[in-house]
């Protein structure tokens, strides 16, 4: 498996789980596009584009950091030709970028709303369009395409609607444009995937949720290391997929995942939103 001379386009980078898939791709001098809007130094969420730019080059990877508001599709359009231009091409979509807010239906405010379903939803939806003409050409050089989504597997369950039902609709919305797509863009040889935690991952957003306890927690590597997996599989062959991080390492014979703990020892984990 080797990312080596991929041409990767990452929505919401500057930290956490997307960078987390940015530094493991750059380990194998992959070119990475990171696509958010954090150019500045904010106090309360740490990482820019520019600083994840310098922690994928310093972990080998060519970077190009570009400030993207996902909520406006002609800066989504204008990023994602930015990147094809300066790498020659898109091999690797990957949608992390989303907005969160825990509340039930009468505690949402409008703007909240709209900012979960513009970044996760039509965030996702509008990058992924215009990234397949360049993940069309990718496939037609034999370069093994892929569009890889942060969302988790659908569910009809109405537990996990009836406590934050925007949210859940929000994300399930970017798990609906894997099962369109990856039927809809199979015989173009594009995969495209979705991938979700078993467990809270230890993040700025998580961060932000009171209550939560870190030691229950795993660290954005486990996801990285399982996108690595994903995306080295031949797209021909994997789409369509609502796959969880650790059964996608178990697939590959990792069963130790202690070094994911966020307190190595820790035997009781707090289960993600989404999974039983």
């Amino acid at each position: 498996m080797n990312l080596k001379e991929k041409r990767i386009f990452i929505t919401g980078g500057s930290r956490g789980i997307g960078l987390a898939i940015a530094l493991r791709a750059a380990k194998d001098g992959a070119s990475v596009a990171i696509a958010a809007k954090t150019s500045e130094v904010n106090p309360k969420l740490p990482g820019t584009i520019f600083t994840a730019a310098e922690e994928i080059r310093a972990a080998g990877g060519v970077a190009l950091p570009i400030k993207c508001d996902l909520r406006d599709e002609d800066q989504i359009a204008a990023a994602v030709e930015n990147a094809a231009n300066e790498f020659g091409g898109i091999d690797i979509l990957i949608n992390n970028a989303s907005a969160i807010n825990l509340t039930r239906t009468e505690a949402t405010p409008p703007k909240r709303f709209d900012l979960m379903f513009d970044v996760n939803v039509r965030g996702t939806f509008l990058t992924s369009q215009a990234a397949i003409p360049h993940l069309r050409e990718s496939a037609q050089a034999g370069r093994n395409p892929h569009i890889l989504n942060l969302s988790p597997p659908l569910s009809l369950n109405p537990k996990w609607f009836k406590n934050n039902l925007a949210y859940t609709m929000a994300k399930y919305g970017m798990s609906m444009c894997v099962l369109g797509m990856s039927e809809e863009f199979r015989r173009d040889g594009i995969a495209v995937n979705a991938l979700w935690p078993r467990t809270a991952i230890d993040t700025a957003a998580l961060a932000m949720i009171p209550g939560i306890d870190i030691a229950t927690c795993r660290t954005p590597a486990i996801l990285a290391d399982a996108a690595y997996i994903i995306l080295n599989r031949p797209a021909a062959e994997c789409t369509g997929n609502f796959f969880v991080d650790d059964l996608v390492l178990e697939s590959e014979g990792i069963t130790d995942l202690d070094g994911y703990a966020v307190v190595p020892g820790t035997k009781e984990f707090l289960t993600d939103f989404f999974l039983d």
